[in-house]
């Protein structure tokens, strides 16, 4: 695929190792190449989730960029993203083990909680981030569909100990606001950042793109 098309550059590189980012991306027709970019992710003390979240997408893309300037790569606009569950304040990252998922969704049991996905664009003179913030109500969960879910694996490497688009999508009553956000990548937010850079999306059939 060219990097360049039409005089605008066709491709990005994702800062993710999530696959979940990367059939977002692959919706809205966004080409890219993943860049592994690892970061001390511990809140500082007292830390708003929401500073958190966004201080991590940050970092991240910041992260990424010095990985490029450091191996020689091409340049060419960088992605990263974050997304922290939290719930009555508290932030909750991926379960450590099975009985840190089942404290996690016992917690998250009955309740509505926030899912926070901040999003990153960088060239490496400029750094462009935004924030979405999702309302997720969850159904009352029996112990039953508790240990069942964890058995399935998938809590293990979820923000939250679930995830909206496999098997946790029962566990859910209704959401307000962004799906893909709760997915891991909030789309509006992420095209309105790849516009910034002049980084086309949605391309169709004739070539043409937005």
């Amino acid at each position: 695929m060219p990097l360049w098309l039409n005089g605008r550059l066709n491709m990005i590189y994702l800062a993710s190792q999530s696959p979940r980012r990367a059939e977002l991306l692959e919706q809205i027709g966004v080409s890219f190449q993943k860049l592994i970019c690892e970061i001390d992710e511990t809140p500082f003390p007292g830390e708003a989730p929401s500073e958190y979240v966004h201080r991590m997408a940050r970092e991240k893309a910041a992260a990424g960029w010095q990985e490029i300037l450091s191996s020689g790569s091409v340049k060419m606009p960088l992605l990263a993203a974050d997304t922290t569950v939290v719930c009555n304040g508290c932030i909750l990252g991926k379960p450590l083990d099975s009985d840190d998922s089942r404290r996690m969704l016992t917690m998250l049991s009955g309740k509505t909680h926030q899912v926070m996905t901040a999003v990153a664009v960088t060239d490496g003179k400029e750094l462009l981030s935004e924030l979405s913030v999702t309302d997720v109500v969850f159904n009352k969960l029996t112990d039953e569909l508790i240990e069942g879910y964890i058995a399935s694996g998938e809590p293990e490497d979820k923000a939250g100990g679930y995830g909206i688009q496999g098997f946790g999508a029962v566990l859910v009553a209704r959401i307000s606001g962004s799906y893909s956000a709760v997915v891991g990548l909030p789309l509006m937010e992420t095209s309105r950042l790849l516009r910034s850079f002049d980084v086309p999306f949605w391309k169709s059939s004739t070539g043409c793109s937005l």
